[in-house]
């Protein structure tokens, strides 16, 4: 039997770490250069059976870890999916180089494999897809080639630009460009500051509880492939997409430059440039709802409980207005 025709109690699923009711499924793909292959769907089941899913796709450094995000889906009456990408999270394995491609299409199997089992094999015709930065840049490129039965994207501070001068974003991706072709393993030097971890993790100045094995606090390499992948991503999001379902680009109202850790840091994106987001979304499709939340993290749903209870509240109007009820309307 092949893993698309198992349901989620039969092999294939592992142990969960965020425990019950959270149930994991390991999908294998052919091996690559490094070895095998995999990835992880987390799932999550409603209270109730229902025709409604959300999937969710983390972004880079990243992996799913936010119960109270699933529960507000749970608690809207959806089945909440995550997946963590292939060399990411519960999905990376000591032979990988972690969170690298040459293109950001690779993911697209993985996308697909979730969706396959939340569509064809779980039954849901009536999908959110939601994403975080780069995983936001990610599917974004993937809904814009179509899906059967998605409704709406939802994405957290999507990666639309490189942050950075006009010189880093022309002459430097040109020169990406070129390295990432010929020696895409070359690690590209950068600083590596340690501020936004630390301003999550609940063991500096956060409130969350996550592997900082998974998710660290000073991020991994960053390699000429994998850069170029995310510029040639950039520059398809910049030609303009055309995403079919309605959008709603979230982010955080207001973007500094942090170096150590203090109340501002709680307060603004440390990690994007705020205005790159909010010029690049109406690139995304014809409908595209953009909402700054002020006082907002880099992650949204990171942020200080006051700021994430007014973007849930966003996050439901817009459910409301433009997802429900178009179901609401097609169905009489």
């Amino acid at each position: 039997m092949s893993r698309s025709d198992q349901t989620p109690d039969q092999p294939g699923q592992v142990d969960e770490i965020l425990g019950p009711p959270y149930i994991a499924e390991t999908i294998d793909f052919a091996e690559d250069e490094q070895g095998p292959v995999v990835t992880t769907l987390v799932h999550r089941r409603a209270e109730r059976p229902t025709n409604k899913a959300v999937l969710y796709v983390h972004g880079f450094n990243d992996y799913f870890f936010n119960k109270e995000y699933a529960e507000w889906w749970v608690g809207r009456g959806y089945d909440f999916y995550a997946i963590d990408l292939r060399r990411y999270g519960r999905s990376m394995r000591e032979w990988q180089t972690p969170n690298f491609v040459t293109d950001i299409r690779e993911y697209f199997d993985d996308v697909d494999a979730a969706w396959g089992r939340i569509t064809d094999r779980d039954g849901h015709d009536h999908v959110v897809a939601t994403a975080h930065s780069t995983g936001g840049l990610t599917l974004s490129l993937w809904a814009d080639e179509g899906a059967p039965h998605l409704k709406g994207v939802a994405l957290n501070s999507p990666w639309l630009d490189m942050r950075g001068s006009i010189l880093m974003r022309t002459a430097g991706t040109a020169m990406v460009r070129g390295l990432g072709g010929r020696r895409p393993m070359r690690e590209i030097p950068r600083e590596i500051r340690t501020v936004y971890g630390e301003s999550l993790h609940r063991d500096y100045g956060g409130e969350w509880d996550y592997d900082l094995k998974l998710k660290t606090l000073e991020s991994w390499p960053v390699y000429a492939g994998w850069l170029r992948a995310i510029r040639n991503a950039h520059a398809e999001v910049h030609n303009g997409l055309d995403i079919a379902c309605p959008v709603l680009v979230m982010s955080s109202g207001a973007t500094i430059d942090a170096r150590e850790l203090n109340d501002e840091v709680h307060r603004n994106d440390i990690v994007l440039d705020v205005a790159q987001i909010r010029r690049w979304s109406t690139a995304l499709g014809r409908h595209v709802t953009y909402i700054g939340v002020d006082g907002a993290m880099h992650d949204i749903f990171l942020s200080r409980p006051t700021v994430r209870a007014h973007a849930y509240a966003e996050l439901g109007r817009w459910l409301d207005a433009y997802v429900e009820a178009e179901v609401t309307a097609t169905t009489g």
